[in-house]
């Protein structure tokens, strides 16, 4: 339950700092990548002190054994680039480029009640179940095809 909570907070948490900074507004974020046109440096700005942060709290965070509420940290250990990255990657970042969302902001921006985040998160849900059903799908296949190979 505490986990629920601090998740809870840390997410409201979240989004107001992306409402303050107005990154839920998809013609700003649009403008900082409009980089020959009438470029806005705001998502610039926004990105570098959530850097700052990062570095500094984290070199406290880490330092403890675990987290406050959890047995254990749950930190990233793959260290390769694959193409299932590199194809993740420019996925995410056309999707970025079109619809000037990104997940987070997405959902915060749902309190707008314009139609753009609704559609995106729309699009969303749907290209995660179909990750989900793909990459399901693909496990079993190769399970099946280890199976009759042995």
């Amino acid at each position: 339950m505490k986990q629920n909570l601090i998740a809870l907070i840390a997410g409201l948490l979240f989004g107001l700092g992306l409402s303050i900074s107005q990154m839920i507004d998809r013609d700003r974020v649009l403008g900082f990548l409009d980089v020959t046109g009438v470029w806005d440096p705001t998502l610039l700005f926004v990105l570098a002190g959530a850097v700052a942060v990062t570095l500094i709290t984290f070199r406290f965070v880490l330092r403890r054994s675990h987290p406050l509420f959890s047995s254990q940290f749950y930190l990233p250990t793959k260290q390769d680039i694959d193409i299932p990255l590199v194809a993740g990657a420019a996925i995410f970042g056309m999707g970025w480029g079109i619809a000037g969302y990104c997940p987070g902001p997405s959902i915060v921006a749902l309190v707008l009640g314009i139609w753009n985040p609704v559609l995106f998160v729309i699009a969303l849900i749907f290209g995660s179940l179909t990750y989900k059903w793909y990459s399901t799908r693909k496990n079993r296949v190769e399970l099946t095809s280890y199976t009759k190979e042995n």
